[in-house]
């Protein structure tokens, strides 16, 4: 190791410990799902990686040490979210690293918690141990953002799925029969994120259009479909949904105005979530609000238009994942011209260009909010 600069070894760790957190998105909420990783710095080993469990617990930190047994003492921890030093219905873990003896902890954000706010590492760095925050700050924070903006504004973290036909336009349903837009391995990727949100979102109108199921339905991640809600002002055609008919085996959520006919909500056999109407619309401030209540710290709205649009006026959009099928010229479409056709739906002004590959036949880009530009990068602080 000798060879190695520790500042090369820290950030080659601290990706470990993302990809491991990754592992848990869409099913800790509403705990974050941080990534933990004990190792070596001698001899450049990794002694053990641990995640955050189902339901939030155990955390990541516990259960890396737990894999670690005696060899965590003296050794090094790179965690991805600052670790708890409250007691809740576990105990801390600043107090779990204490007494594994773990000689030096490298942190990649602060956690806003006001039970954490630096409580974690100022506790860790009082009995002696070597602390240093802000690596891979950017990453962690985008893996953590649900849980950051629960505590800071309290509303989920909302990733609005665009899928676009080559001529720029999202064709309808009829008759409860959804036209396919994008190919198959476009369509694989989109169940991926549902699979990592804790709740997806559709309007009425898709319901009634195209009478989803909205599940997750990739080989093996079948258990983690997220929970399904509609936002609806009227309620009319739901109860012969889908979605309703399966209401028994997957959890259905319903947004509706106060004072909605309770017959129509029982035969729908979804939880009730009210929101008031401002200007005719749901004010989707206060529904964001009840679903962060509920424990939802990412969203994944899919659809449709009229959806994604009212989403982007009250500036609730944090993410858009847009999907293009080229047509049958497979001919490659330029970023501009893609960012062209989406901008019929839902504007991306104010949003950074963060991915954008080929899937299938189809092209897609990901953009990301500006808000993430708080942050100084690379920023470290060491004891």
């Amino acid at each position: 190791m000798a060879s190695t600069p520790r500042a090369a070894f820290d950030a080659h760790m601290m990706q470990i410990a993302l990809a491991v957190a990754a592992r848990g998105l869409g099913r800790t909420a509403p705990n974050p799902s941080v990534g933990a990783v004990i190792a070596d710095e001698r001899t450049g080993e990794v002694i053990a990686r641990g995640w955050t469990a189902p339901g939030g617990r155990p955390h990541a930190e516990t259960e890396a040490i737990v894999r670690a047994g005696v060899r965590a003492r003296g050794a090094t921890m790179y965690v991805t979210l600052e670790p708890c030093s409250h007691h809740g219905v576990t105990a801390p873990c600043a107090d779990a690293i204490l007494e594994a003896g773990l000689a030096r902890v490298v942190c990649a954000i602060e956690d806003p918690d006001p039970r954490v706010a630096g409580r974690g590492l100022g506790r860790l760095r009082q009995s002696g141990v070597a602390v240093e925050r802000g690596l891979m700050i950017e990453a962690a924070h985008w893996l953590t953002a649900g849980h950051i903006l629960r505590v800071t504004e309290r509303r989920p973290l909302v990733t609005a799925k665009l899928a676009l036909d080559a001529s720029g336009g999202v064709p309808r349903g009829a008759l409860g029969r959804p036209v396919w837009v994008t190919s198959p391995a476009a369509r694989a990727l989109g169940h991926l994120l549902r699979a990592r949100a804790d709740a997806i979102l559709v309007g009425r109108r898709t319901v009634i259009d195209d009478d989803p199921l909205l599940t997750c339905r990739l080989p093996g991640l079948e258990a983690r479909s997220p929970i399904r809600i509609v936002l609806a002002r009227d309620l009319s055609g739901l109860e012969n949904s889908r979605l309703a008919k399966s209401a028994g085996q997957y959890p259905l959520w319903v947004v509706c105005p106060e004072g909605a006919d309770p017959a129509k909500l029982a035969a729908i056999g979804a939880q009730v979530i009210t929101a008031p109407l401002v200007g005719g619309e749901l004010w989707l401030p206060a529904a964001m609000e009840a679903l962060v209540a509920r424990g939802i710290t990412r969203l994944l709205v899919e659809g449709g238009p009229a959806t994604w649009q009212a989403f982007a006026r009250a500036n609730l959009v944090d993410e858009v994942a847009l999907f293009h099928a080229r047509g049958d010229e497979a001919a490659e479409l330029s970023p501009a011209a893609t960012l062209k056709a989406a901008g019929r739906y839902i504007s991306t002004e104010g949003f950074d260009l963060y991915d954008r590959r080929t899937i299938g036949s189809d092209d897609m880009l990901v953009m990301r909010r500006h808000w993430h530009r708080g942050i100084r990068r690379g920023q470290t602080e060491a004891s």
